[in-house]
């Protein structure tokens, strides 16, 4: 008998190569990736208790044929189909060994007509293999809201009629900044969960990471995917330190660097270096350039912040992204001073641009606490633990105010309201 857990991990790894197989197969992407949901669903809950079988990819192909069949054959409205339903009826071969049609999926669900909220709720459905709820619990909305988000993801990408197979080079160009956007998001949102008990979810950054690696081989000259597979890889190499035995967030300055996966840190760096020198640099690149910086620091008072603020400050100019200059701030304090850090995150505040985000007064109470504003850094940081959605996350914040309370308490400070 094979667990739960292992059996969830093999559906998420089958589920973009069984969609493939479908969709190469018979067409129809909406009813194809709602037949596929439903053969995900049905081995969930026979394979743990019967055993994975010895072709778990060509069961899901057959289930999820059987479900079109059956689809069809029962609406009356597409009687004229019901030729081609008998025909899906016979068992269909086991696809072809080798064949793995996930980035012709993959391009195919960055429909240039979507958004990129959509893009990715399409993406981690077809390829990703979560459920609608999954989704939408990652992206804090009903789900609801999520389903319709993605059945109207499906009918925009159906009615475009495009066949399962990477675009030409002008598609090619025009889909790869949304494709690349895509595999970020999901990235990112599997390093640092929007919500939830864990601070990450290790099957996402995973799953992006395979991503990027195949774009990578698709478009090995390409220094934006290079530059995305270098940010994710860096990144990734941190993870070993990044929590605590008992899952308990470990902020950067606090990792034991003996930890950091090397190879990866190699990997990645190498990666980087290629990116740069392709050029000209993109805001993938950039971000990982400036994750190389950090990963080569020895100590995190060895890191070389003068030239992370020089890539923030070109990487802000180049995105005008409120998020970038959040980070920049960061690095102006290291360099310049808490003070000049902190102006930059109040004018950045009084914009609204980034709104009430919690990631906002994380960053105010660091550097208030750097400053030596133990009173002011205290009620940032139960700002910031009211606002964020990942309780690990909230943990740490509440656990830095009340250490900040106790501080303040030991010095003598009177009691508080």
């Amino acid at each position: 008998m094979t667990g739960q857990v292992g059996v969830e991990g093999l559906l998420r790894e089958l589920a973009p190569l069984a969609l493939g197989a479908v969709v190469r197969r018979y067409g129809h992407f909406a009813d194809a990736e709602d037949a596929v949901q439903e053969a995900l669903l049905a081995a969930a809950t026979a394979w743990p208790a019967n055993g994975v079988p010895d072709s778990p990819l060509g069961w899901l192909v057959r289930v999820a044929s059987r479900r079109m069949a059956d689809r069809y054959r029962s609406d009356e409205a597409r009687r004229r189909r019901e030729d081609l339903a008998a025909s899906w009826s016979r068992e269909p071969a086991d696809p072809a060994p080798g064949r793995d049609d996930t980035l012709a999926l993959f391009f195919m669900c960055c429909d240039p007509s979507l958004s990129p909220a959509s893009a990715v709720a399409l993406t981690l459905r077809a390829l990703g293999g979560l459920t609608t709820r999954e989704i939408a619990r990652a992206f804090l909305v009903p789900e609801a809201t999520m389903a319709q988000r993605i059945s109207r993801a499906k009918r925009t990408v159906a009615e475009g009629g495009r066949h399962l197979a990477l675009p030409e080079d002008a598609a090619m160009a025009e889909r790869l900044a949304l494709v690349l956007r895509v595999v970020y998001l999901v990235y990112n949102e599997g390093y640092a969960s929007s919500s939830g008990p864990d601070l990450d979810r290790v099957d996402l950054a995973a799953e992006a990471i395979r991503l990027g690696r195949l774009l990578h081989e698709l478009l090995p000259g390409d220094p934006e995917s290079t530059g995305l597979l270098a940010l994710m890889v860096l990144t990734e190499a941190r993870r070993p330190a990044r929590t605590a035995s008992n899952g308990a967030l470990v902020p950067l300055a606090e990792q034991e660097r003996a930890r950091w996966n090397r190879v990866l840190v190699a990997e990645g760096t190498a990666l980087a270096t290629a990116a740069l020198e392709r050029g000209p640099m993109g805001e993938y690149t950039v971000q990982a350039a400036v994750a190389a910086l950090h990963d080569a620091a020895p100590r995190y008072e060895d890191t070389d912040w003068a030239r992370i603020l020089a890539l923030y400050t070109h990487l802000e100019r180049m995105t005008d992204s409120a998020v970038v200059r959040l980070n920049r701030a960061v690095a102006v304090a290291m360099v310049e001073g808490p003070d000049a850090g902190l102006a930059l995150v109040e004018d950045l505040a009084a914009s609204g641009r980034l709104g009430q985000a919690h990631r906002v007064h994380a960053v105010r109470a660091h550097l208030l606490e750097q400053k030596g504003d133990a009173a002011a850094a205290r009620a940032a940081y139960v700002a910031a633990a009211a606002g964020t959605h990942n309780l690990r996350e909230r943990d740490y914040l509440t656990m830095k105010a009340a250490a900040l309370r106790r501080s303040a308490g030991t010095a003598g400070a009177g009691p508080e309201g």
